[in-house]
Formats: C-alpha cells, structure tokens, sequence
C-alpha cells in the first residue's frame, strides 16, 4: 500500500467533502422527512429513532453508526483492499461526527421533494466517495465485494436489500414515511448507477488509418487489447481499418483522448455495452 502526496491529498479532500454533504443531508432533508435512508445509515437512524421513542434516550449516531460499521470494514479489509478500507474509515468517523455536530436544519417540508433532492444528494455522497477509493460502508462494502467477485453492477441488489430494511421501519413508524423512504433510496441508487461505472463497459469502433498506433494507445491507456478489422471506405472505395476495443466506461473520455493523439482523424464510435461474457480485465481495488 503506497501513497502519493497529491493523490491522496487530492482523495481525502474529496471525500472529507462527501462527509459534510452527508452529514448535512441527515440533519436536512433526511431528518425533516423522518425517512430511513437505508443500508447502515438508515439502519443507525432507525436504532437512534427507535430507541428514542420507547426508551426515552437519546444515542449518539457516532457509535450507533461505527457498531454497525465493523463488520462491513471487516470484510472490506479482509477482501477488497486496505486503502480503500482506511478512506472509509476515515469517512464514517468524519460524517458520523459531523452528524453529532451540525444542528437541525429545516429547507422544506414537501415530503416529495425532501424524498427526491435527498435521495439525489445521498446518491451523490456515494458516487464521490467510489471515485476516490472509498465508500459510505456498510452495505457498500458487500455491494462492491459481490461487483469484484462477478463483474455485475450489483447496486440495484443493495436496493432490494434496502427494502427489507425499509419495511422494518414501516412496521415501527408508519408506512408512508417507509415509502417515502423508498423512493429517496430509488433515485440515490440512480445516481449512482449514472456516475459510477467501474462495472459498465463501453465498445469503441475506430475508423483509422493507423491501427497499431490507436490500439497501442488503447493498450497503454486502460490496459485492453483490441482487434483490428479489415474494411473498405464505401465513399472513397478505399481500404480503411477498424480497430474494435471494450474498454470500462469510466475510462472511455480517457482512451477516446489517447485515440486522438495518435490519429486526429480517427472516427470514433463509442456504444454502451449492455452484456459482455469472457474474460475482461479490471484494475485492482486498493
């Protein structure tokens, strides 16, 4: 495990600003609707709310939150890779802290749009924590260590897991704020789906005239090969290469940019890839 000055700088900012959006989302929107925002976060909400109401005590989110959390760290440290583990770490403390810290705030009280805009920020929260190596726990850590075993976007899975978590809190405190909960879990999932796309691929089809040169940029950008296709140009009805790649869409701009240093001509066609069966390489998690 090595660290870089300006990477990790650069990371810890990021997600230190991922903290005080979440923190800021459960003491707004989150607590003004009186939703469960699902997985450990909304599990610690739950106990807190729970507890609060038929015992009368008020338990800091800080430890109810870091309980919750040692198990998933513990997979996490035992299966996907230590930094990430350790930016994680780093997250639940500084966000669960902030949580104790920041005091109620109120913006609206449209239970639709607390549901919508909350779910988007939570969703957003998420997404930049697994752009710089890290994640909000709990059940991100089972998310991504079931995504590393077998390639699939499994996010709309944790939504299914979150259900059941939901109806538990509707059962204990009404089923319209379970609902509610629901949908602000839906469009946080979308946004994640949307922003973070390890496990999405992308085909790029390259029209070139240089072909070695477009596939060794592929090969030293995102570490895919490529195979190149013989063809003919039906307009000037001449021979044209075709260099076909599968690349991960997170590193598509990144490639597409390598691909234009080599050939600023290329014609560059780039398709979400809906399926993909064979092996296919992905870079290690840290």
């Amino acid at each position: 495990m090595t660290f870089s000055i300006k990477e990790d700088g650069k990371r810890l900012i990021f997600i230190t600003i991922a903290a005080v959006l979440l923190a800021f989302n459960l003491k707004t929107f989150v607590r003004t609707g009186g939703l469960f925002p699902g997985g450990v976060t909304g599990l610690t909400v739950l106990i807190q709310r729970s507890v609060d109401r038929f015992f009368g005590l008020e338990l800091p989110y800080t430890l109810i939150n870091v309980i919750l959390n040692a198990l998933p760290v513990y997979i996490g440290l035992r299966f996907i890779g230590k930094k990430l583990v350790l930016y994680t770490v780093y997250f639940i403390f500084v966000s669960s802290f902030l949580t104790d810290l920041i005091p109620a705030i109120v913006i609206t009280y449209d239970i639709m749009l607390i549901s919508v805009f909350g779910g988007m920020i939570n969703g957003f929260v998420v997404s930049i924590c697994l752009a710089n190596n890290a994640n909000s726990g709990g059940l991100d850590f089972i998310s991504l260590y079931l995504s590393e075993r077998t390639g699939l976007d499994s996010f709309n899975l944790i939504l299914g897991v979150n259900v059941i978590i939901l109806s538990c809190a509707g059962l204990l405190f009404g089923w319209d704020k379970a609902l509610y909960s629901i949908i602000f879990q839906f469009f946080s999932t979308q946004v994640i789906h949307l922003r973070y796309r390890r496990y999405q691929e992308t085909t790029l089809l390259i029209v070139t005239d240089f072909p070695k040169e477009v596939c060794h940029a592929i090969q030293k950008t995102s570490n895919h090969s490529a195979t190149i296709l013989h063809g003919e140009g039906a307009y000037e009805d001449t021979e044209r290469a075709v260099v076909y790649s599968v690349v991960s869409s997170g590193e598509t701009k990144k490639v597409i940019s390598a691909i234009r240093e080599s050939d600023h001509h290329a014609f560059i066609n780039s398709i979400k890839t809906e399926g993909l069966s064979g092996w296919f390489y992905r870079r290690p998690t840290e």
